[in-house]
């Protein structure tokens, strides 16, 4: 897995740029095409035997990079991977924060395979592993991690995506004396955030999409934290979906491990626009600056990366 890390960082660089004549143009369908395109390509040239264990998309909505779609050259190394060509297609079009594009990986068989649904999802940072609880209430979690963080209440910092369905967690929170920092759009970094000592993040919960929870779970997973999640079928054609896919339990609690069964994992995330950890690309006289987070899940080692290119030549 080590020696497809650059590959990997390559996928979501190639991903944003793709993007970035769309930002701001309000067409959500051309940017996701062009970010999936650019993927897609990318992915397939790298030394490996890959499949989408967890997308946007099943087979009959491509262009998306769908479920069970196979990926790479060939070679000795089988891996899972999980991928949103762009987290926040929304801001990207309307040419706002918070756009990145982000894949992870891990060898076959140890992520989570799951159709696109609903998921609910807690992080937390490497002080509180092993101290929450997903069907404990918030605020039990939040006096556990409060605990092992070693602070009060009220010195927490939890964030949560700013959604209606969110509004009971957002006043528990407040109430409590806690501070809930509220995103719009996507989690991936969010949840990430809560493993990186100065972005001074404590928790993070909320309900989004079971891509992002995985995505982030490897993320949280590599860099020494905690997720734990479960997901949300809205039918029972949901419920017999995720049983096709292997999951005996749709609606129980998701361990970490559940998530992603081995540190061997990679991350890597790249900003269309600026976010919480990532700033967006820049451009200058034809050239473009991307800034991209690059997690090893092995040494648990993160990399913050600058990388310069030349838009009138392919990447």
């Amino acid at each position: 897995m080590q020696s497809l890390l650059l590959d990997f960082l390559k996928v979501t660089e190639s991903a944003a740029i793709a993007a970035l004549p769309w930002v701001g143009s309000g067409d959500k369908i051309a940017a996701d095409d062009a970010a999936t395109s650019a993927m897609r390509d990318q992915l397939n040239e790298m030394n490996m035997h890959g499949t989408i264990v967890i997308g946007e998309g099943e087979i009959d909505e491509a262009p998306m990079l769908y479920i069970g779609e196979k990926l790479g050259t060939g070679g000795e190394t089988e891996v899972d991977i999980a991928v949103d060509p762009i987290e926040g297609t929304t801001p990207t079009v309307n040419g706002q924060d918070n756009a990145i594009t982000v894949i992870a990986a891990a060898p076959k068989g140890t992520l989570l395979h799951a159709p696109d649904m609903y998921m609910e999802k807690i992080a937390v940072g490497p002080k509180a592993k092993g101290e929450i609880d997903i069907e404990a209430t918030l605020l039990e979690n939040m006096k556990a991690v409060a605990k092992a963080t070693g602070k009060e209440i009220t010195e927490l910092n939890v964030l949560i995506q700013d959604r209606p369905r969110h509004q009971e967690y957002i006043d528990t929170i407040r109430k409590s004396g806690a501070k809930a920092h509220l995103f719009h759009d996507g989690d991936v970094i969010y949840a990430t955030a809560t493993c990186i000592e100065n972005a001074n993040i404590d928790m993070f919960l909320g309900v989004g999409g079971a891509p992002e929870g995985v995505l982030g779970a490897v993320a949280v997973k590599s860099l020494g934290g905690e997720m734990q999640a479960k997901l949300l079928p809205r039918n029972e054609g949901e419920v017999t979906r995720c049983k096709e896919m292997g999951l005996a339990d749709p609606k129980g609690v998701l361990t970490h491990n559940q998530l992603v069964d081995s540190d061997d994992c990679i991350f890597a995330a790249t900003g269309i626009t600026d976010n919480l950890l990532l700033n967006g690309i820049k451009m200058n006289n034809g050239d473009c600056t991307t800034h991209s987070i690059l997690i090893n899940g092995k040494d648990k080692q993160l990399r913050y990366i600058e990388s310069q290119y030349n838009t009138k030549q392919a990447i």
